[in-house]
C-alpha cells in the first residue's frame, strides 16, 4: 500500500510537470486552435520570416495568437489570471525581457522567459497550464513556446488582451489573420471592396517597400497580397475540378531565376522558389512551385504580372485548404485592414 501511495505521488509529480513544461515541439500546423490541449501550441514563423509583430492573448479561449506581417505564425494554449488576480484587458507593449527571471511578488517563483507588459506585475512567461485560469494575473505559456518567442520579439512589441465581454469579436477571438483593430491604424475606407463583378484589387502604394507575404486559399479561391501587415492587393483565383487537397503549403523566393518562362506569368523569367517544412509537413524537393498546384489554380494574369514585379527575395507563399474570408469563417477570421467582401445575397457564400 505505501509503495503504490509512493507511486502514486511520483507519478502525480512527473504529469505537474509536464503540464508546467508543457510540449516540446510545436502541433501540426493545421491543427484548429481549439484542439490544443493545455501546454500544446503552433509555431511556424518560417513561412513569414519578416515583418512586423503582434500578440492577441484570447482571456475567453485561453489562448495566445502570435501574427507577423498580418499572418499567423503561432497559437498557443495559456493560463491567465484566476479570479480576484484578472489579467488586464487593454493594449500593451513589452517594456522589458529578462531570460532568467524571478517574481519580486510571490517568494521568488521562477518566471522564465519573462516579457513584462505592465510595471505593476503582469508579465509573459513560461509556467504552469493546467487548462483554465490560474496565475496571479500574469500570462502563463508552454516553457517551449515562451522560449521561442522569447527570441523572436522586441521591445515595443504590440500586445492586445482582450475579452469578449470588453472587446469585439474580431479581437476577443482572433484567428488567421491580425485584427483590423490592431493594424496600423487603417480605417474600413481605406481600401474600396472587392466586389462581386470585379476580378481584382491592387494598391501597393499603401504599403510601397518591405517584405511581401502572398496567401492563397484553395476554399475561398482568392488570394491576399500583404506587406507590412497591410493588405495591398486580393484578387479571385479558380481551382481546377477535382483537384486534390494540398493542406498548407509555404515557399520562399530565392535570388536568381530558372533562365526559362514563368509558367505562371510566361512573358517574365520563372523564379527560384525553396519549399519550407511546416509543422506537420516535410519540405518538397527542388528549387520551384508545385507543378501541381501551378496547372490546378488559375490566378488573373494581370494580376499575377502586378504581384511578380513586386517580388523579391525573401518574399514567401503560403497556399491553404483553409477558408479564409469572413463569410465562410465568420468574425474570427477578418482580414488585416480591408473590409469584408460584397457578395449578393442570392448568391451562396462559399
Amino acid at each position: 500500500m505505501l509503495l503504490r501511495s509512493l507511486a502514486l505521488l511520483v507519478l502525480m509529480a512527473l504529469c505537474g510537470q509536464a503540464v508546467a513544461q508543457g510540449a516540446k515541439e510545436s502541433a501540426p500546423v493545421d491543427l484548429p486552435p481549439s484542439q490544443l490541449k493545455p501546454g500544446e501550441f503552433i509555431w511556424s514563423p518560417e513561412a513569414v520570416p519578416a515583418g512586423p509583430l503582434v500578440m492577441v492573448i484570447s482571456l475567453d479561449e485561453q489562448r495566445a495568437y502570435v501574427y507577423r506581417n498580418g499572418l499567423r505564425i503561432g497559437v498557443s494554449t495559456v493560463s491567465t489570471g484566476k479570479k480576484g488576480y484578472e489579467t488586464p484587458t487593454g493594449v500593451f507593449t513589452i517594456l522589458q525581457k529578462k531570460k532568467d527571471h524571478k517574481s519580486n511578488l510571490y517568494d521568488d517563483a521562477p518566471m522564465p522567459f519573462m516579457q513584462r507588459l505592465t510595471w505593476d506585475g503582469v508579465a509573459l512567461h513560461a509556467g504552469r497550464l493546467p487548462g483554465y485560469p490560474a496565475s496571479h494575473g500574469c500570462v502563463r505559456l508552454p516553457y517551449e513556446f515562451a522560449r521561442r518567442l522569447f527570441d523572436v520579439t522586441t521591445f515595443n512589441m504590440t500586445v492586445v488582451v482582450a475579452q469578449e465581454a470588453k472587446h469585439s469579436a474580431e479581437l476577443a477571438h482572433p484567428g488567421l489573420f491580425a485584427p483590423q483593430a490592431i493594424s496600423a491604424g487603417k480605417s474600413e475606407d481605406d481600401v474600396p471592396r472587392l466586389t462581386w463583378f470585379r476580378a481584382y484589387q491592387w494598391y501597393p502604394s499603401k504599403s510601397p517597400a518591405g517584405p511581401l507575404t502572398v496567401l492563397m486559399s484553395t476554399a475561398d479561391e482568392r488570394v491576399l497580397v500583404i506587406r507590412n501587415g497591410i493588405e495591398i492587393g486580393r484578387a479571385r483565383i479558380s481551382v481546377a475540378p477535382g483537384a486534390s487537397a494540398i493542406g498548407t503549403q509555404a515557399y520562399v523566393l530565392l535570388a536568381g531565376d530558372t533562365g526559362q518562362p514563368s509558367a505562371v506569368v510566361p512573358s517574365r523569367r520563372g523564379l527560384l522558389w525553396q519549399s519550407i517544412p511546416m509543422p506537420g509537413y516535410e519540405a518538397k524537393p527542388g528549387n520551384t512551385l508545385d507543378p501541381a498546384l501551378v496547372a490546378n489554380i488559375r490566378v488573373p494574369p494581370e494580376f499575377a504580372a502586378k504581384v511578380y514585379d513586386e517580388l523579391a527575395p525573401g518574399s514567401t507563399i503560403v497556399l491553404t485548404d483553409a477558408a479564409i474570408l469572413p463569410q465562410t469563417t465568420g468574425k474570427a477570421m477578418t482580414v488585416i485592414t480591408t473590409e469584408d467582401e460584397v457578395v449578393p445575397a442570392t448568391t451562396p457564400a462559399r
